[in-house]
């Protein structure tokens, strides 16, 4: 082969090895981050099933955490887990209870994003029964029973007059029947960080929630500066306005994507 010919063909492959660098730049630095939803007390990761489809037709990756609900530092632990597993940018989306397992969990530097969805969001060194103390007690906190071991559960009508009152009766009545039993001292124990003070963060008000006061839920979203939206709906708005909580969720993918 000539001196010619031979650099010709090296100008040539070195060209094709520089647009498939760019190439494979340009799929990376459009990578769609994945979102990873924590469920609250009582429930399990089954309860945004009707958000996750919501989602991925969006074309986005969507995980949820299976935690035990047995203690914070384990749900944190499994939370931690699933996010340990994403090679790519997250957005962390926590409902009620699971804001607390958010705000320790999504300090992790692959965590882009926070999304609370009726939740609490509390401050270092604080926990969910010291965020409720200064508001009168939500009427669905009384409904809950506790067994010897002091695991948490609600009543069938805590479910459908408090936890879920805009959804049928046909629906409470799985969610009453399907419940996670919670133990009881995780509402008291405190959280070490707050994620959400250098993650942005976006909150999802729900006007019409007798868990978990309106007032706390604004005040909290005032405190992180979160991007808000407001839904006249229930403590749990995934499941009578999945569309809308997909809607914030997305926003915030939006938002931290490349």
């Amino acid at each position: 082969m000539s001196v010619v010919k031979t650099a010709i063909l090296a100008t040539a492959l070195g060209a094709s090895a520089l647009a498939s660098t760019a190439a494979t730049t340009a799929k990376v630095g459009t990578v769609k981050p994945t979102v990873v939803l924590v469920h609250g007390a009582f429930s399990d990761g089954s309860t945004w099933s009707q958000v996750i489809p919501l989602l991925q037709a969006k074309g986005l990756k969507v995980v949820t955490a299976q935690n035990p609900l047995t203690s914070l530092a384990d749900d944190v632990a499994a939370t931690r887990r699933v996010l340990n597993r994403e090679t790519g940018p997250v957005v962390l989306v926590g409902w009620s209870y699971g804001g607390v397992v958010i705000t320790e969990a999504g300090q992790q530097e692959n965590v882009k994003a926070l999304v609370y969805v009726a939740a609490y969001a509390p401050s270092e060194n604080q926990s969910i029964a010291e965020l409720n103390k200064d508001y009168p007690t939500p009427p669905g906190l009384t409904t809950l029973v506790a067994d010897k071991d002091g695991f948490l559960a609600l009543t069938p009508e805590g479910v459908s007059k408090y936890l879920a009152q805009d959804l049928p009766e046909d629906r409470t009545k799985v969610i009453a029947a399907t419940q996670h039993l919670t133990q009881g001292k995780n509402f008291e124990t405190k959280v070490s960080v707050a994620a959400w003070k250098t993650k942005p963060s976006w909150y999802v008000i729900s006007e019409q929630d007798h868990m978990l006061q309106p007032d706390l839920q604004r005040a909290l979203a005032k405190k992180i500066q979160a991007t808000v939206m407001t839904l006249p709906a229930s403590h749990a708005p995934h499941l009578s306005r999945p569309a809308d909580v997909a809607a914030a969720i997305l926003a915030a993918t939006a938002a931290v994507s490349p």
